[in-house]
């Protein structure tokens, strides 16, 4: 079953705002769900073009299937 856990992102490290009980060791996945979520600067203009054309290719590569479930208004907003 899912546990919702909150944690900061500092130096690299999530660090756990909430307690846990978890194995040592287990496998995580996590969502960021934060709207801070700042990209990586490129200054150099032809690095950033070339970001950009590798970053349209893998999403022309990688469609969203037709078949994929839809999101609810409730899903796409944050709940408090």
């Amino acid at each position: 079953m899912p546990q919702a856990l909150k944690a900061i992102y500092r130096s690299g490290t999530f660090i756990l705002q909430t307690a846990c009980d978890l194995p040592e060791g287990v496998e995580v996945e996590l969502f960021v769900q934060s709207p801070q979520v700042v990209p990586p600067k490129i200054a150099d203009i032809s690095a950033r073009q070339n970001f950009l054309k590798l970053l349209v290719k893998r999403m022309q590569q990688n469609p969203i299937p037709a078949n994929a479930p839809r999101f609810t208004r409730d899903m796409l907003h944050e709940r408090r």
